[in-house]
């Protein structure tokens, strides 16, 4: 099988194609093979290489950047999708993208469930949501994966830029009002990999599914593990746990508004799948030590 996967470069592409690897052919053309800013470059692309599966981990993510750049994320969160979706429809394949938590409007305590209805604050959240409809609206069998607070042991991410502030900075200042579940990259490639051989397999009807591990925290709460985690593992930093101060969104305003609840619930894809999601601290005691063991 030839598979697509875009977004080679990023966290959750590097992982894909660890992970598919066993599954046939996987392209994963950079910037300079394929500009996927460029409708007609993708059109020609993909009717010279004809890919028989495409796994769209591409997006635009600077969320605060978005909020002045508004066209070019919408060319990559929502057009990019719908051009996949048009090109799988046509052939009779299957689409896998990517979505957000950014797409909900992030009120309430209640973990959002795939059927809910939508709202999204930001224009990061509004693209990634018009990609979703497009995908869904094509008749192009997919699987939509909406996950959060995405990281993993290469690229940029709240992880690496937290280990990098504890070794210069003796405290720290984190929001702690806004929660979710942070998400590894190599997790979302795990899953993909088990759901594209199910689907496969004729085992997994398409749709949307949410992707996290088990548990929530806050980015507070999130900090906190990370330097907990990092000095068990030897790691020498400036600032301990107890330094980290919580404080409220409000106190740290950015351009794009954050969601407050990025809960998600997760029945849907265990009971399809049948597996049972690690929970979030696990999977970061792995991703630390991938990390620093190559550091």
């Amino acid at each position: 099988m030839k598979i697509l996967v875009t977004g080679g470069s990023g966290q959750v592409g590097y992982e894909l194609q660890r992970q598919l690897c066993i599954l046939g052919e996987v392209h994963a053309p950079n910037r300079a093979e394929l500009d996927l800013t460029d409708a007609t470059a993708v059109d020609k692309w993909l009717g010279g290489h004809q890919p028989e599966l495409i796994i769209n981990a591409a997006a635009y993510t600077a969320v605060d950047k978005a909020e002045e750049e508004p066209e070019l994320a919408r060319r990559l969160n929502a057009e990019l999708p719908a051009q996949f979706a048009e090109y799988s429809a046509m052939r009779g394949q299957w689409l896998v993208h990517y979505s957000s938590d950014y797409v909900y409007p992030g009120s309430g305590e209640t973990p959002w469930q795939e059927g809910d209805g939508t709202g999204p604050i930001s224009v990061y959240g509004q693209t990634k949501l018009e990609g979703d409809e497009a995908v869904q609206q094509s008749g192009c069998a997919h699987l939509i994966f909406r996950t959060s607070w995405v990281y993993s042991a290469r690229g940029h991410n709240f992880m690496k830029t937290m280990l990098r502030l504890a070794r210069e900075r003796e405290a720290l200042r984190i929001v702690g009002d806004q929660i979710g579940v942070p998400t590894t990259a190599r997790l979302i490639a795990e899953v993909t990999l088990l759901a594209v051989k199910q689907r496969g397999e004729g085992r997994l009807e398409p749709g949307l599914y949410h992707l996290a591990p088990r548990g929530e925290t806050n980015w507070h709460g999130f900090a906190q593990a990370i330097f907990r985690h990092a000095e068990a593992l030897g790691e020498t930093l400036q600032v301990k746990p107890d330094q980290v101060v919580s404080i409220a969104t409000a106190n740290y305003p950015t351009p794009a508004r954050r969601p407050l609840n990025s809960r998600l619930s997760l029945e849907k894809v265990e009971q399809a799948l049948g597996i049972t999601l690690p929970n979030w601290e696990s999977q970061l005691q792995l991703t630390l030590a991938e990390l620093l063991e190559d550091a």
